[in-house]
């Protein structure tokens, strides 16, 4: 049972914030100040998602169910395990800034679903990497946080990793970069009005 939900929710965690994000354009608010400390929250977000899709390239837009090649221990995984949900969390933290909407009720509504959704998450693709990988696994595991970056970078112990693929890493974001921008636009022009 518990399997099943949290498959469910990683095969339509791409979706969950569609709900947020209506709720935000709707009752917008935007002031300069929130507009500016917002953005920079959220590209505080898409830059730690542009990293790590970099190195994990598109196994990361997987839908199906959880899984990966790679033990990727570089770049921003070096620093912490989850930076595309890291990335998630800033991301949307920041537009929910941005829009002033509702606040702070939304955004800390939000904030604990993000987190009771990739705490599931998080949980189904550790039991896999632990099966997968083992003890280079729990290894790199006990060595680098879950959510919380760390400024001390994990020094890969020779597991072998993808190559960093900035082009690949930019086509792998394109759909969010597009949200990304559109949100922005949406939020200006009802800032403007």
């Amino acid at each position: 049972m518990k399997k099943d939900i949290s498959e469910k929710i990683f095969s339509y965690r791409s979706y969950t914030p569609i709900p947020f994000l209506i709720l935000m354009i709707a009752f917008a608010k935007p002031t300069a100040e929130t507009l500016i400390i917002g953005f920079v929250i959220a590209l505080i977000g898409e830059l730690f998602r542009y990293w790590g899709v970099a190195y994990a390239g598109s196994e990361t837009r997987t839908t199906g169910s959880v899984g990966g090649t790679y033990l990727v221990v570089s770049g921003a995984f070096a620093h912490v395990r989850n930076p595309l949900y890291l990335g998630n969390i800033l991301l949307y933290t920041g537009i929910g800034i941005m829009s002033n909407a509702l606040f702070p009720y939304l955004q800390i509504i939000a904030l604990i679903w993000f987190y009771f959704q990739y705490r599931i998450i998080i949980d189904a693709e550790e039991k896999y990497l632990s099966a997968a990988f083992g003890e280079k696994y729990e290894a790199y595991k006990k060595a680098v946080p879950r959510l919380i970056p760390s400024l001390k970078k994990y020094e890969n112990p020779g597991i072998e990793q993808p190559p960093l693929n900035l082009k690949a890493g930019l086509r792998s974001e394109k759909r969010t970069l597009q949200a990304f921008v559109s949100v922005i636009v949406i939020l200006l022009i009802i800032f403007i009005w």
